[in-house]
């Protein structure tokens, strides 16, 4: 393997019990070295259509908090992990990327997939397609997003995109663009983005539509090794190039890591050593978590960790330890 990449760290927001806690939730995130701080893009609030998918509700509209973060903050880079594609024309989602980049002076990170919780789309009167009709329609736009970013006249012409008689502007501050994540864990998005992306975020293969069992050993250590193969098949020469990362979903620094991975892994039907090594899963000490990153970086090429903040668990001071010793080394 070719020389380890530096490490970064984000911080995903999902909820806030006030603006003036949410304001103080960005300036630590970005006073404590964390590289990024993401968004996610769901629409659900609690209610039926939510609770069966065990995912957790989203409060803020992630296009007007990015704008909102990114005014706030000098160095934090910013971004949506990741935006849903059918949720938004792709015109105007690439040109209110490109507005944000110029605006923030190049510090958006562009998150992009396919769509997969049923439930929301149901809920909002979207039609879920197959995923095959999903993936087409995300596949023309990830394209388009590119076209659009290169400020050259647009003459797109697709089953899904029709752009022409325009050029995309403003021009990003990042060339060629503000870089791309694409996230997912099914092999056909992992290829591809394997050949589009510059960040990708393994995931879950969350065909299922929901959180649960079915994801979580969809994310186990020898199904991610599985789909670190399929994206360097997708990449071919430009592997070494791509940033690999990772939402660490179960963070929690603890000196009771046995006994806390066994309660997780019981109610999942897995062992406890199988919840220590999850890729998607960080439970143990400072120490531990850091010499446990520093492991599956050798492992796997991993060195971008996403940990997630819920408006309670105060991740941004639990996890800072672990930053401040691995950030950029």
């Amino acid at each position: 393997m070719s020389q380890a990449r530096p490490f970064r760290f984000s911080l995903q927001s999902f909820n806030t019990d006030s603006p003036q806690n949410w304001r103080t939730l960005i300036a630590r995130t970005e006073t404590l070295g964390y590289s990024t701080f993401f968004l996610a893009d769901h629409v659900l609030s609690p209610g039926p259509a939510l609770d069966a998918t065990f995912h957790p509700p989203q409060m803020l509209a992630a296009m007007p908090a990015i704008a909102m973060a990114l005014e706030q903050t000098t160095t934090l880079r910013v971004g949506c992990r990741v935006f849903c594609n059918d949720y938004r024309h792709p015109v105007m989602l690439a040109k209110e990327a490109a507005t944000l980049d110029y605006l923030s002076g190049g510090r958006l990170e562009f998150g992009l997939g396919a769509g997969w919780i049923r439930n929301e789309y149901e809920a909002v009167g979207l039609p879920f397609d197959d995923f095959p009709v999903r993936f087409e329609r995300f596949a023309e736009s990830v394209h388009a997003y590119k076209a659009f970013m290169s400020g050259e006249p647009l003459a797109l012409r697709g089953d899904n995109v029709n752009w022409n008689g325009f050029h995309g502007l403003p021009a990003p501050a990042q060339t060629p663009y503000p870089p791309l994540m694409i996230g997912g864990g099914s092999r056909r998005i992992l290829e591809f983005a394997g050949a589009e992306a510059d960040i990708v975020s393994l995931n879950f293969n969350n065909r299922a539509g929901m959180l649960g069992p079915d994801g979580m050993r969809s994310g186990l250590a020898a199904a991610t090794a599985e789909k670190i193969d399929w994206i360097r098949h997708g990449a071919g020469a430009r592997f070494a190039d791509i940033e690999l990362e990772i939402g660490a979903y179960n963070t929690i620094v603890t000196d009771q890591a046995q006994a806390t991975a066994a309660a997780i892994g019981e109610a999942l039907g897995m062992s406890a050593e199988d919840i220590l090594a999850h890729p998607h899963c960080l439970i143990g000490s400072v120490d531990f978590i850091c010499d446990e990153l520093q492991r599956r970086r050798e492992t796997y090429g991993i060195s971008y960790i996403s940990v997630m903040d819920d408006g309670e668990n105060n991740m941004v001071e639990a996890f800072a330890p672990v930053v401040a010793r691995l950030a950029g080394k």
